[in-house]
């Protein structure tokens, strides 16, 4: 691909910048809309070989370039939403998107190359990506088009294949659902306090510390995949919640524990030997812990893990 990429019949592409340019605006529209790098990648792989697929005159003929990949992508994207629920309903135990580390925590040899990196803002913290995924796969595609990219709704009517008006109802639709789910908003100062009292609490073994950081209502999801040992289904209660990280810290006792953004909040990671085997996102509303993700599925750990 890459010599075709680079010529055609021998003559430089003058186009290849250009493309080349839309790189990172593919991967961030994939990743929001699949929750997934490795698949968000995938993505963009084939969009390009799509492109490169047809002879120069047929690229020439494309007016915006760029607004001929958006769409390709987003439609690739949209057959794979389709298709998700099937493979969910295979997934052994919780799916959690993929978490995200902040960019100068990228790990080498992995996602180094910054047109590969997803732009963190509050259009990906995990709260955020976990109501997408409520989501039908046109409700998504529409509000993310719309709401977080600026795409019009005639714009987003020709990717998605309904009209302007039913796209306006989708965004609508998946807006409320957006705003019934959020939190108050909370300084990410505000919020690291309770991430750091919440590590030393476990660090600690003090299960008083830890009920008294959660919300009685808190619930905790594990994403193991079937790959690694975790929770199949949720747990909840404040109560069960800290004796379940109080056994953890018991039968890992070697296990470290680091502060880091996860999708652009304030997270932990949980290490092993130097290898990094879980991380965990969380929400928090005022001064309490209401979720936590804690994703173990190494498949989805790739970005943490040193090349």
């Amino acid at each position: 691909m890459a010599n075709r990429s680079e010529t055609e019949h021998g003559q430089p592409d003058p186009s290849l910048s250009a493309i080349m340019s839309e790189r990172r605006q593919l991967i961030n529209l994939a990743y929001r809309l699949l929750g997934s790098l490795a698949d968000a990648e995938d993505v963009v792989q084939e969009t390009y070989t799509r492109w490169y697929a047809m002879d120069r005159r047929q690229r020439d003929a494309i007016a915006s370039p760029g607004g001929w990949l958006t769409t390709v992508a987003s439609r690739i994207c949209l057959n794979l939403l389709g298709s998700a629920r099937a493979r969910r309903e295979r997934y052994v135990g919780e799916w959690i998107p993929e978490p995200l580390p902040e960019r100068r925590e990228w790990a080498d040899g992995v996602t180094a190359d910054p047109a590969d990196r997803v732009t963190l803002d509050e259009s990906v913290n995990m709260a955020f990506l976990v109501v997408l995924e409520s989501m039908t796969p046109a409700e998504r595609v529409a509000f993310i088009l719309h709401d977080v990219f600026r795409y019009s709704f005639a714009e987003v009517a020709e990717i998605v294949g309904r009209t302007p008006a039913a796209c306006r109802q989708l965004a609508s639709s998946a807006r409320r659902r957006i705003r019934a789910s959020q939190a108050p908003a909370q300084p990410t100062t505000a919020q690291a306090g309770v991430v750091r009292d919440f590590k030393r609490a476990w660090e600690a073994k003090d299960v008083n510390a830890l009920m008294g950081l959660l919300d009685p209502d808190a619930t905790v999801i594990a994403d193991g995949g079937g790959l690694v040992g975790a929770l199949l289904r949720p747990i909840a209660g404040r109560e069960r919640i800290a004796h379940a990280y109080l056994n953890v810290a018991r039968v890992a006792p070697d296990m470290t524990l680091l502060e880091r953004t996860v999708n652009g909040q304030p997270g932990l990671v949980a290490q092993q030997d130097g290898i990094t085997v879980t991380v965990f996102a969380f929400r928090i509303a005022g001064d309490r812990i209401t979720h936590i993700w804690a994703v173990r599925n190494p498949e989805k750990l790739r970005p943490w893990t040193a090349g």
